[in-house]
């Protein structure tokens, strides 16, 4: 029997590596061969799954958080694809609850890290967009990569929330010229547009630090830097689904770097061959830290089974805890899923990688050998 474990991080606690092969120790003396795949779906874990995946390596740059102070951000290169999280430039945890305020933070940092690969050869970009500190509509980033924006006095601008709306013309004169090589995967499982009561200011500026009038006056930005970005760039992007997430980063990355928005579990299990993989599987095991009704809206988890159904095979999935709305994981591709969490145990206890390892070790052997009964 041949089984595939394609299995999320447990946040905190296990890389997707590690937990993969904490459940290939536990089921390899029940099966003929364990083949383990890092996945993710685009958030936190992404570069380290596919690193893991593709054989990457990993570059420290020194760059700037959203509010301007150097930091130390890493990412990864698998030849010439550069895989990368902009929260580790532009997050939200970066900053102090105190700092957040969406008018200053820019996206200015995680441009630098584009930057900063772009000159060590990548042309090919995999990039999560989730848990940005921002809401500049990514001019901060742009800025980085030699756009340049100025008001209608002709005086250059710095790409913030709060320049937004004084945006009058964008110069394209000093951008990179290796822009033109670059194609760029952006992981968004959002679909909301840039402006409105749907959009990035109203759905995301207050968890990033703005009160009901700075979401005002973010959103009115966004509005008038959408209008001359139809006139000077490309029209109507501002009209796509997920064109508001992280601040309006995925419209910036779409009318400026011709992007692709995709699900971010999409992305990875294409780039990963996942697919084949899973042609070639008895049994897919999958699974994150947690299970709850997220896991049933396009996360890793269903992510995995939705491939494996199409080839009609059983998914199981692992997970640190499962509340009681994951049943409609069930509905979604996965045939059966267990808790690892054998005996009443602490937090704390429960994410030290030697327990979480034995006990992904244990449920899954165990889980293996109850599919087994059914051949």
């Amino acid at each position: 029997m041949r089984i595939l474990v394609a299995i999320d991080s447990f946040k905190g606690s296990l890389s997707s590596l590690e937990a993969g092969n904490a459940v290939k120790s536990g089921i390899k003396p029940l099966c003929d061969e364990v083949i383990v795949k890092p996945v993710a779906d685009g958030g936190e874990g992404t570069v380290e799954a596919l690193a893991d995946a593709l054989g990457g390596k990993y570059i420290d740059v020194i760059t700037q958080n959203p509010l301007g102070v150097k930091i130390l951000a890493r990412y990864a290169m698998a030849g010439e694809l550069a895989i990368m999280e902009m929260a580790s430039a532009s997050g939200l945890t970066l900053l102090e609850k105190n700092e957040r305020n969406p008018l200053k933070t820019s996206t200015y940092g995680f441009g630098l890290m584009i930057k900063d690969a772009i000159n060590k050869g990548a042309r090919k970009f995999i990039i999560g967009i989730g848990g940005s500190a921002t809401n500049d509509a990514g001019t901060g980033m742009l800025s980085a990569l030699g756009f340049v924006f100025y008001d209608k006095s002709g005086n250059l601008l710095e790409g913030n929330g709060a320049n937004l709306s004084k945006i009058a013309k964008i110069s394209t004169l000093n951008t990179i010229k290796e822009l033109k090589e670059c194609e760029f995967l952006v992981a968004c499982d959002v679909d909301n547009p840039l402006f409105g009561k749907n959009g990035a200011a109203y759905v995301y500026g207050p968890q990033k630090g703005a009160d009901e009038s700075m979401v005002k006056e973010l959103d009115s930005g966004l509005v008038s830097f959408a209008s001359v970005v139809d006139k000077e760039i490309v029209a109507q992007t501002w009209k796509l689904r997920g064109s508001g997430a992280a601040g309006g980063l995925g419209y910036g990355f779409v009318s400026f770097l011709n992007a692709k928005l995709k699900p971010g579990v999409q992305i990875i299990t294409e780039e990963i061959l996942l697919e084949d993989e899973i042609k070639r599987a008895d049994l897919v095991i999958t699974g994150e830290g947690r299970m709850d009704f997220q896991s049933s809206m396009g996360k890793t988890p269903t992510g995995v089974a939705k491939l494996a159904k199409k080839y009609d095979k059983p998914v199981i999935a692992l997970a640190g805890s499962v509340s009681k709305c994951a049943n409609e994981c069930n509905k979604n591709g996965i045939d059966a899923f267990f808790s690892i969490q054998n005996e009443p145990i602490s937090l704390d206890e429960a994410m030290k990688k030697s327990v979480a390892s034995e006990n992904l070790k244990r449920v899954s052997e165990q889980a293996v050998r109850l599919f087994l009964l059914r051949r």
